[in-house]
């Protein structure tokens, strides 16, 4: 550990909430130096929705690497890159009637976020976007500026100009007064903006779920005033939510859509920013990066398309294991007095009134053996992001250690050390 402590810089974050140092992982299962077994649920801050190591995808990886595949390709054409455009063309886009161009802008989520910015101002030549209250986007200055928290915010260190922000759903809101304070917050702004940018379900935020109502009438407003509409599927796409992509409930159709995380299937950096055709405005080079074109992703990205969205029964197991997460975490807030959980899909929160007791709880969690994250502006709520491939044993498992965790923060201020 001391190496880490006299190396690292001090912007480290969650080494400090799980202090041993990791060797080795499968499926929902995290292993330290000593031996001890952690059940997974963080997943990679999602960029691991099939665990840990799937065997299928390691095997596709070592085959390739094995063959001296390309491994670093810029954006120059490569087998693996054919393979991987595709398998989605084939079994995310056209099974769902979409028609995007593809764009590799960089290796993470904020580098998608900056693509899809920078894109919808060249397009419609305009400068402001607006961003939604508790919303995350990145950490790069242009995703920084439409993102909400303000700790996160100045930490850029300089002014973060032309956004402006809106609010969130609220669930307070019945349906037709929701609709209303969205269509008054945006005709506010005018026929100024570029884009509008949107999470439709807020993870950093605090898994705060817009309802498709909400969703629905952001995209008629956009539309009619000739805003783009951009959806930030980072964290809640491939499949989190239960479908591939978290907006087809709503029946929306975003102008452009921003992918990471687990797009590669197997944790490998990755990142796509899809387009409508008519958007594709730009010049030969005119965003780039060097390390757009990582192939042993797009390998592994394939394959994962293959195992899992071939069909249905993905999305529709994590509908199911939904109602079941759901259910579980209702009877723990009633249990302890708790508010309302949130979330949909595989991604749940269960909010406290203090953010001490959701740290607390996390910390004690830890202790127990089970990895969960706090979520929200001032981290209030503990987060669920267990493997969509979780078992349904390991998934009863984590429920039983978070109730477990609950109760010692709650009647017996934690676990002795």
């Amino acid at each position: 550990m001391l190496i880490f402590e006299t190396m690292e810089s001090e912007v480290r974050s969650y080494s400090r909430a799980w202090p041993t140092v990791f060797t080795t992982a499968r499926g929902a299962h995290l292993h330290d130096e000593n031996g001890r077994t952690w059940l997974d649920f963080f997943a990679g801050a999602g960029a691991l929705n099939y665990g840990h190591n799937h065997p299928e995808l390691k095997e596709a990886l070592l085959d390739y690497l094995g063959r001296d595949g390309i491994t670093h390709g810029l954006d120059m054409h490569t087998a693996a890159k054919g393979a991987f455009l595709e398998r989605f063309r084939e079994l995310v886009l056209l099974p769902r009637g979409l028609d995007y161009r593809v764009q590799f802008p960089g290796p993470s989520g904020t580098n998608a976020v900056e693509a899809a910015l920078k894109l919808a101002r060249k397009v419609t030549g305009r400068r402001t976007v607006g961003y939604f209250d508790r919303a995350f986007h990145g950490m790069t200055l242009g995703s920084l500026a439409i993102t909400a928290n303000p700790t996160k915010r100045a930490g850029a260190g300089v002014p973060l100009p032309h956004t402006a922000p809106l609010p969130y759903d609220d669930p307070r809101d019945d349906d037709a007064s929701a609709v209303a304070r969205l269509a008054q917050a945006l005709d506010a702004q005018g026929e100024t903006l570029a884009a509008v940018v949107v999470e439709t379900v807020q993870g950093e935020g605090g898994v705060n779920v817009a309802r498709p109502v909400w969703l629905r009438e952001l995209a008629r407003w956009t539309s009619q005033h000739d805003v783009l509409l951009v959806v930030d599927d980072v964290q809640m796409g491939c499949g989190r939510t239960g479908p591939f992509f978290s907006f087809e409930e709503a029946g929306i159709l975003p102008d452009i859509i921003c992918l990471s995380k687990s797009i590669s299937g197997y944790g490998l950096p990755m990142a796509l920013t899809l387009m409508k055709p008519t958007l594709d405005a730009w010049k030969p080079g005119e965003h780039n990066g060097t390390f757009r074109g990582h192939n042993p992703a797009f390998v592994t990205a394939a394959r994962a398309l293959e195992l899992f969205w071939s069909d249905q029964s993905q999305a529709s197991q994590t509908t199911q294991r939904a109602q079941w997460v759901g259910r579980g975490l209702r009877e723990i807030a009633r249990t302890y007095g708790l508010r309302e959980p949130r979330g949909r899909g595989l991604v749940w929160a269960l909010p406290f009134d203090e953010p001490a007791m959701a740290r607390r709880v996390c910390a004690t969690a830890y202790q127990l053996g089970l990895l969960v994250e706090t979520a929200g502006l001032h981290d209030e709520a503990v987060k669920l992001l267990p493997p969509l491939t979780i078992a349904d044993d390991e998934l009863a498992r984590g429920l039983t250690l978070l109730d477990t965790a609950v109760d010692a923060t709650l009647n017996h201020e934690g676990l002795a050390a």
